[in-house]
């Protein structure tokens, strides 16, 4: 679950991680209080959607604007303000389609002396959460791994204390910091990893954070994504949620208990376990497809639960073609294809439907769908199914 920076922001405050001081403003109106008291004599308005590149975004609705502003007057303010709600910010991470500005928030102006890049993030190599810090703040991540992986400094996080001070103080200097900013750096990284560990998260990340020339260290971004599967354990992280920054489609499929991902390709992708989905999709692009969906029904789905799946992959209307591809161990073939044919009813299939079915029941299974009378294609294996289901398109 991702949340927004101002609400990041406060999480950090109340973690003792040093932050800028902003006031949170839905209205024109209140971004130009915010600025009257925070005293000036400049102000940064900051747009708040789930996506990073703000500053480099742009509006459709005001192409000129930027989703991150400067401002040095309450005027400023109020009518940055005015052309960033209610517009749509277009940035590298949003697509095409952009994403609307319901919120901005307005944060004091600091004296920086220097940018500097950090994130922690669960890492499999290291077998566990993976600190990272960079001197190219302000820059994409992605960016210098690919040009300057060796900038990237990494430290090992460990689970059960966080991060030790001889860690800390290792980066600094490596940072290039000196004198009071060695310290401030150990105090923040140390509540900024016991954060990470205390409200299970999947990922933090602050860039720019920066170094005032006062030599102060403040997060003056902030990217939180929490794990899902542990939410259960803070009711009070669950409210942060905002429904309007997410997928439709994987929000209803959430509600019905199935995993479901939307994806830039046109061919659906129904499916029972999360290893199984990945081999259909690999094996879907091998054969010169895309996939448009990662949708796995679970291991014990219902009827009705796999109904409202082929209804969730069928209003997509980039979907051209669906392959249902189910193992039967504890989900049945019979259950599959009773529901395949209950959405035909339900919804109607307009696209070609390639079926590959193994498992618990599936001579069941195959006979009721010979019996259907319905022009689905049958598939003897994964492959098979993969190049049939691309073939359909070509149809």
């Amino acid at each position: 679950m991702k949340i927004h920076e101002y609400q990041a922001k406060q999480l950090f405050r109340e973690a003792q991680v040093p932050v800028p001081q902003g006031i949170v403003a839905k209205t024109p109106a209140e971004a130009a209080a915010a600025f009257q008291q925070l005293g000036g004599p400049i102000a940064v308005v900051k747009s708040q959607i789930h996506a990073g590149g703000r500053g480099k975004g742009t509006f459709k609705e005001h192409p000129q604007q930027r989703g991150v502003v400067l401002v040095r007057s309450a005027e400023e303010a109020q009518q940055n303000a005015a052309r960033m709600l209610g517009s749509v910010l277009v940035t590298k991470q949003t697509g095409e389609e952009g994403k609307q500005v319901q919120t901005l928030l307005v944060e004091q102006g600091l004296d920086i002396a220097r940018e500097l890049y950090m994130g922690i993030v669960v890492d499999r190599e290291f077998g566990g959460p993976v600190l990272m810090m960079s001197t190219e703040g302000g820059m994409e991540i992605e960016e210098v791994a690919a040009h300057s992986p060796e900038k990237i400094l990494k430290e090992p996080v460990d689970i059960d204390y966080g991060l030790f001070p001889y860690q800390a103080r290792n980066l600094a200097f490596k940072l290039g910091l000196e004198g009071a900013q060695i310290k401030n750096l150990e105090l923040f990284l140390n509540k900024m990893c016991k954060f990470f560990l205390a409200s299970d998260s999947s990922m933090v990340e602050v860039n720019p954070l920066v170094v005032t020339k006062s030599g102060d260290i403040l997060a003056l971004d902030g990217k939180v994504s929490f794990d899902d599967n542990a939410l259960f354990r803070h009711e009070k992280l669950k409210a942060l949620r905002d429904m309007s920054e997410e997928n439709p489609f994987e929000v209803e499929a959430g509600d019905w208990g199935l995993s479901f991902v939307k994806l830039e390709g046109n061919i659906g992708c129904l499916v029972n376990g999360a290893g199984l989905a990945m081999s259909t999709m690999d094996l879907i692009k091998l054969h010169g497809g895309l996939p448009a969906n990662f949708l796995d029904v679970g291991g014990g789905a219902k009827v009705d639960q796999v109904t409202k799946a082929f209804q969730i992959i069928l209003s997509d209307k980039n979907v051209k073609a669906v392959l249902v591809n189910i193992f039967g161990g504890i989900m049945k073939c019979d259950t599959i294809v009773e529901a395949l044919l209950g959405a035909y009813e339900k919804v109607g299939f307009n696209v070609p439907l390639v079926v590959r079915l193994e498992g618990t029941n599936v001579e069941l299974a195959r006979e009721m769908l010979a019996k259907s009378g319905r022009p689905i294609i049958s598939a003897t294996d994964l492959t098979d199914a993969a190049k049939k289901v691309v073939a359909s398109l070509k149809a």
